[in-house]
């Protein structure tokens, strides 16, 4: 029987709780919250920043179409 390909070899089940044990022991249980906090501004952060990029450019595409007109 063939095993069942897990996608760009994500860690499942119990690595997932040895991740967790170690980010515990290595960041604290006080500092986890503020952690979390601070990877979701930075991920809003970087979504913001990247959909200013992609409204730039389509804007100088739009630019580029209209002068090549």
């Amino acid at each position: 029987m063939i095993e069942p390909v897990i996608a760009f070899g994500l860690p499942v089940g119990p690595e997932v709780l040895v991740i967790l044990l170690i980010i515990v022991l290595l960041f604290g249980a006080n500092k986890i919250p503020q952690l979390a906090r601070s990877t979701g501004e930075a991920i809003g952060e970087f979504k913001k920043g990247r959909e200013e990029l992609e409204e730039e450019i389509q804007e100088d595409i739009r630019t580029e179409v209209e002068n090549a007109e």
